[in-house]
């Protein structure tokens, strides 16, 4: 990727001539699209669209395209953000004591599979310095309890601005949020949990799903917001079981379909892929 590549988002009131006004301007610029998709919504009446596209003219830059479409996104209401490809999404992962999702990522970005950068590695226990160690990236125990909270947060955030964060993780960090940690990383936060919810809470869900009998069990990635485990889905996966699994079995079949769902939510979300729609996404995969 070059400095010449971009992709550009948005979302705006439906209407005509958004497609064509945008390809117009693109076209005026030398711009060569690479790829395009759109969605219109007929239940909110919002149109969303992506155009990964380069710049073939030498005399055109970011800021000239800036420039040339803030009157067109004044003109039809549009919500927009302009990125450069070869500016790569800079990562913090957030992890408890399982290691699967973590692993997976650190894994992925060593393989060249992942479409971002992961910069450090946050964790309220210690118990997984050692793989982030083992792939040269930086480990920071910050141990959390209800009346240090506030305190472990507001070093959380110190580390996503000094690292330059772009986007936090949570890679089964098995503790909730504060509603103002939640506000002030809107939008760039993303979790991973089983897809049993709301039926099995709290400790122990593919034991409880196995007492139950259950045929099917997923995992969900999706944004967080300040109400728990309730935030706009990006990417679920599921399988089906049987009665022969144990819940040891359903166990290690769900924490697959963790890592699966969050590393293609990480993925597409890097490559400037997913578009908020209220409470809901649209993914242009």
């Amino acid at each position: 990727m070059s400095d010449r590549e971009f992709v550009l988002t948005l979302s705006c009131p439906d209407s005509r001539g958004i497609v064509a006004a945008v390809a117009s301007l693109l076209t005026a610029h030398k711009c060569n699209i690479e790829e395009s998709q759109q969605f219109g919504d007929h239940y909110t009446g919002r149109f969303f669209m992506r155009v990964q596209f380069v710049a073939e003219d030498p005399a055109v830059d970011e800021d000239t395209l800036r420039g040339a479409l803030a009157p067109v996104a004044t003109e039809h209401r549009m919500e927009w953000n302009l990125w450069r490809r070869d500016v790569r999404t800079r990562v913090l992962v957030m992890v408890s004591k399982y290691g699967h999702c973590l692993n997976d990522l650190l894994y992925r970005q060593r393989s060249g599979l992942l479409n971002a950068d992961i910069t450090a590695v946050v964790s309220n226990h210690p118990d997984l310095e050692f793989l982030a160690d083992s792939y040269g990236v930086d480990f920071h125990h910050l141990p959390v309890t209800p009346e240090t909270k506030k305190e472990q947060e507001s070093r959380l955030l110190e580390l996503v601005q000094s690292y330059n964060v772009d986007l936090v993780v949570l890679a089964r960090y098995m503790q909730v949020l504060s509603e103002d940690l939640c506000q002030k990383l809107a939008g760039r936060v993303i979790n991973i949990h089983h897809s049993f919810l709301p039926s099995f809470k709290g400790a122990r869900p593919y034991h409880q799903a196995h007492a139950r009998g259950v045929k099917l069990i997923g995992a969900t990635a999706h944004y967080v917001t300040a109400d728990l485990d309730e935030g706009p889905i990006i990417e679920q996966e599921v399988v089906r079981v049987d009665h022969t699994f144990s819940p040891e079995q359903l166990t290690a079949v769900g924490r697959d379909l963790e890592s699966v769902a969050l590393a293609r939510a990480v993925n597409w979300h890097a490559e400037h892929r997913i578009l908020l729609n209220g409470s809901k996404t649209v993914v242009f995969r």
